[in-house]
């Protein structure tokens, strides 16, 4: 019975190793738009570049979180 749920478990998307992927001049420059939709630190976008460089998708969760959080604190 554990057999079972352990082949399963494995087979569910969240045990799935996600591929990485560097972003595209293209995606850079959607990002770069993106982040300046805000005062941001330069470090914030620096490292926003560093992640993209290995992993796009990594980066834009990465700037959606920063701009949120710094959304939220403008409202406070």
């Amino acid at each position: 019975m554990s057999k079972v749920f352990i082949e399963n478990a494995l087979n569910e998307p969240e045990w799935e190793e996600e591929t990485a992927f560097p972003a595209t001049d293209k995606e850079l420059l959607f990002l770069t738009q993106k982040l300046a939709e805000l005062e941001i630190p330069i470090k914030v976008f620096l490292q926003a570049v560093s992640i993209a460089a290995y992993d796009c998708f990594s980066a834009f969760r990465y700037a959606d979180q920063y701009l949120s959080l710094a959304q939220n604190q403008h409202k406070h």
